[in-house]
């Protein structure tokens, strides 16, 4: 006999395909959903990385971010969940939690995006916001922006609500893409639901100062992974992230 909670898991087959968009994924350069750009390796490497600081450390919820926009969070966060797709021994969930700015859905061309706050609130299940690519990896998208996020994302139900997705969908990753750090004070509400968290700067673009200031204050609230330097040159030859 079945206990109510192996009745309650959800089945991955189950969940609604994701149908992405061709030229949405070469628009906006997710490299690892078929891998035919060099420059996928860059992200296998970091999804390596990744998988063994998780391991070791027994962690599987991290948050993505940057200092300020356009830094390259969202297309880290999408490249890195189809690189994880490809581990067959890992499930892993991709959230737009960017409640002010959402970009999943737009980044891989998804039309029928749910609604995550009324995920959050628990207006909705599961089942109403994930869609899966392949066997392993499932992606809830963001339909609209949310007011009053950041209290959102600190309310008891964001967290019955995330830890009821962890029991029914048994992931063994989950990334959250986050708002810029510097612009709201979303991502410090929400870190207490994640083990760890990825700062996404821009060659070129962020200054050390924003860096050190969003590095020091993420190392007050939880553990951190490691920044990664978008828009770096590299060749076949050599590769950098």
């Amino acid at each position: 006999m079945r206990s109510r909670e192996e009745e309650n898991q959800i089945t991955w087959t189950e969940l609604p395909p994701l149908k992405i968009d061709p030229d949405a994924i070469a628009r906006n350069r997710i490299v690892t959903a078929n891998r035919s750009d060099i420059a996928h390796v860059a992200f296998d490497m970091m999804r390596t990385k990744l998988l063994q600081s998780l391991r070791q450390n027994n962690w599987k919820s991290v948050a993505i971010t940057s200092p300020t926009p356009a830094c390259g969070k969202t297309f880290t966060a999408v490249n890195l969940a189809f690189s994880l797709a490809n581990q067959p021994d890992c499930r892993t969930l991709l959230l737009d939690l960017d409640l002010r700015r959402p970009q999943v859905g737009k980044t891989l061309g998804i039309k029928n995006a749910g609604s995550m706050e009324s995920f959050l609130r628990r207006e909705i299940e599961c089942d109403d916001v994930f869609m899966r690519y392949g066997d392993n990896l499932a992606i809830a998208p963001n339909r609209q922006p949310a007011q009053y996020s950041a209290e959102l994302l600190q309310s008891t139900t964001t967290a019955e609500a995330l830890l009821e997705m962890r029991q029914r969908m048994s992931p063994d990753i989950i990334l959250f893409d986050l708002p810029p750090m510097l612009s709201t004070d979303d991502v410090l509400a929400f870190l207490p639901n994640v083990d760890c968290v990825v700062l996404v700067a821009a060659a070129e673009h962020s200054t050390l100062s924003e860096v050190d200031v969003c590095e020091q204050s993420l190392a007050e609230k939880t553990n951190v992974l490691g920044v990664v330097l978008n828009r770096c040159q590299y060749s076949a030859e050599k590769y950098g992230y």
